[in-house]
């Protein structure tokens, strides 16, 4: 078998007494002795700290930001080259049907972009650059780690290292020094809650983690949280949500495609798959990402079948994320349904355990985001 990989922070979180798991080829932490539901409440409630530093962190050179960026443009359906320096974005790459190779962020840091990528698809999405870029230089970042600081006391928590981090709006990216090092800094995140990720030097995260951790306001949080977090965020989860075979605008993810990339758009198209997606945003697509509050307390799981009515003979469609959600106080699912059946109020009907049980179609997300605007 092959060894896992660890992370800088490894040895912080065995000994925070963490229960650890294999994600994406690493040895990670589902959660702590606090236990998911707490983590997940403490994250909503107050600041919860994540090691997300399995992501991949790329770094895009070129003879300018403006070259990179319009290379980029080709394989990515949103507009990168009028992004604004010190922000940040989120985009995807494309296939040639249309589907979805993988999601990620990218900002401008005026001479080069920035961006991170999911980890199981981050040695393919190397490739897939490598393959189709030219004259772009591409650099793994493999020297940091990235650790993630979410929830409303997130900001007093970082500022309290790094007071300039305050004046930060949602999606901005800039260079700062904590603890004596430079941190690369954005205002994001993955929960729906206010919050920052920092890219920090392998050799100096612990000693950042642990500052963050001496503040009673933080707690550290493992995947298991992290994951229910962004279900009631109402976001998609990579090889799950979304995946080679659906469409940004299948995923409920058009807002992402600028009108300059989209049809009539100073820059429409040219990218993988184009035909396909610039036909569904102007006609609709066949199926939708809807979310799901099932009846009762039970949770429709991932790969649960779902029916236009309780006695209907084929499924319709199938549930792609399902959890409780200790913030909603009841389960909630995501999956895809026909469009005409994707209208909030809309009953459904989910196999579980060889019994139809009723859902309803629910606007996203679950819990209303709190980002900083």
């Amino acid at each position: 078998m092959t060894a896992l990989l660890q992370t800088p922070l490894h040895a912080l979180h065995l000994e925070l007494g963490a229960k650890m798991v294999e994600f994406a080829g690493y040895d990670m932490p589902v959660q702590y002795p606090a236990g998911v539901m707490k983590e997940h409440l403490h994250t909503r409630a107050e600041a919860g700290l994540f090691d997300v530093s399995h992501m991949g962190q790329v770094i895009l050179r070129g003879d300018s930001y403006e070259a990179v960026a319009l290379a980029l443009e080709a394989l990515i359906p949103v507009s990168i080259a009028d992004l604004k320096e010190g922000r940040q974005r989120y985009g995807f790459f494309t296939n040639d049907t249309g589907g979805l190779l993988d999601d990620l962020m990218l900002a401008n840091r005026g001479d080069h972009v920035f961006m991170v990528v999911n980890a199981a698809c981050k040695q393919a999405d190397l490739a897939h650059m490598v393959a189709h870029l030219t004259g772009v230089t591409i650099e793994p970042v493999t020297d940091r780690a990235l650790i993630a600081l979410q929830g409303p006391k997130a900001e007093a928590a970082l500022a309290a290292l790094a007071p300039e981090v305050a004046a930060m709006a949602f999606m901005d990216v800039i260079t700062t020094t904590i603890l004596g090092t430079a941190c690369w800094v954005s205002r994001s995140g993955y929960t729906g809650e206010d919050g920052y990720e920092i890219s920090v030097p392998a050799t100096h995260a612990e000693d950042l983690a642990r500052a963050l951790l001496d503040n009673p306001d933080v707690l550290p949080i493992g995947l298991g949280a992290r994951d229910s977090l962004r279900l009631e965020a109402g976001l998609c989860l990579y090889g799950h949500d979304i995946d080679t075979a659906t469409s940004p605008v299948e995923a409920g993810l058009t807002w992402a495609i600028q009108k300059v990339r989209r049809s009539d758009g100073a820059r429409a198209g040219g990218f993988p798959g184009a035909d396909r997606i610039l036909s569904e945003i102007h006609n609709g697509p066949e199926r939708k990402r809807v979310g799901l509050r099932p009846e009762g307390r039970a949770p429709m799981r991932e790969g649960t079948e779902l029916f236009a009515s309780a006695d209907a003979a084929e499924p319709v469609g199938t549930v792609t994320s399902g959890a409780f959600g200790p913030t909603l106080g009841g389960p909630m699912s995501m999956g895809y349904v026909p469009a005409t059946l994707a209208t909030p109020g809309t009953t459904i009907y989910g196999e579980v355990r060889g019994k139809r049980m009723p859902a309803t179609v629910t606007a996203l997300p679950f819990v209303p985001a709190n980002f900083k605007r």
